[in-house]
C-alpha cells in the first residue's frame, strides 16, 4: 500500500464540493503565515500555497510540500487556509487523467515523500517547496511544464514584507539568479483552467 493510501486520516468531506474534484487537479489557497504575505506581495497573487488532489480509500487528500512532503486530508487542508477559500485548476487537455497517467503522477510524487520543506526556494531535489513539487511531478510524469520557471530577481522585491523575509532567509546574499517556480506562475498557466 502506498503513501497515498496510508497517509490519509479519515475525514468527512460533506462541507467541501468534493464532487467537483478530479484526481490530479491542482488546488490553491492563501496560507496564514508571514511567508504567505511575502509571496503574495512578490508575485502579485492572492494564492501562496498549493498541492495536488488525489482520491484514495473514499477520501480526498492533498499531496503537498509543507514541512515534510506528505498527504493531508482535504478537509483539514481547506480549513488551514485563510477564510477556508480555495481554487481548483485542471488541465485543459486531457481534462481527466487515465489510470496510467495517474500512476505516473503518483509515482513521481513518491520520489519526494518525506523531503523537508525548502524555505530557501532552491531548485535541487534535496528540499522542496509547494509549487516546485507540483511542477516537477507534472514535468516528470507527463512531460507537462505548468508555467515557466523564473528567477528570484524577476519578482517584485520592493514590498516591506518581501524585504524582511529575504533578509531573514538570506542575509545579504540573496540568490537573485536562483531558478524558481511560484504558485502564481502555475495558476496563470495557459494549459490550465479554473474549475467552476
Amino acid at each position: 500500500m502506498t503513501v497515498f493510501a496510508t497517509a490519509l486520516t479519515l475525514c468527512s468531506c460533506a462541507n467541501t464540493q468534493s464532487n467537483q474534484f478530479h484526481d490530479g487537479d491542482i488546488i490553491f489557497q492563501t496560507s496564514k503565515s508571514s511567508q504567505s504575505q511575502a509571496i503574495q506581495a512578490a508575485t502579485h497573487s492572492k494564492y501562496s500555497h498549493m498541492g495536488i488532489l488525489f482520491h484514495t480509500a473514499n477520501n480526498w487528500f492533498v499531496y503537498e510540500a509543507v514541512g515534510p512532503v506528505k498527504s493531508t486530508a482535504v478537509k483539514e487542508w481547506i480549513e488551514r487556509g485563510r477564510g477556508q477559500h480555495y481554487a481548483i485548476m485542471r488541465l485543459k487537455e486531457p481534462q481527466t487523467l487515465d489510470a496510467s497517467q495517474l500512476k505516473k503522477l503518483k509515482d513521481a510524487g513518491l520520489k519526494y515523500q518525506g523531503k523537508p520543506y525548502d524555505q530557501f526556494f532552491g531548485w535541487s531535489d534535496h528540499r522542496i517547496y509547494c509549487s516546485e513539487l507540483v511542477w516537477k511531478m507534472y514535468k516528470s510524469a507527463l512531460g507537462i511544464e505548468l508555467g515557466r520557471p523564473s528567477t528570484l530577481e524577476s519578482f517584485d522585491l520592493s514590498a516591506p514584507a518581501v524585504k524582511l523575509k529575504l533578509k531573514e532567509r538570506y542575509g545579504n546574499n540573496v540568490p537573485l539568479k536562483e531558478q524558481t517556480i511560484s504558485p502564481s506562475a502555475i495558476y496563470n498557466c495557459k494549459l490550465l483552467y479554473t474549475v467552476d
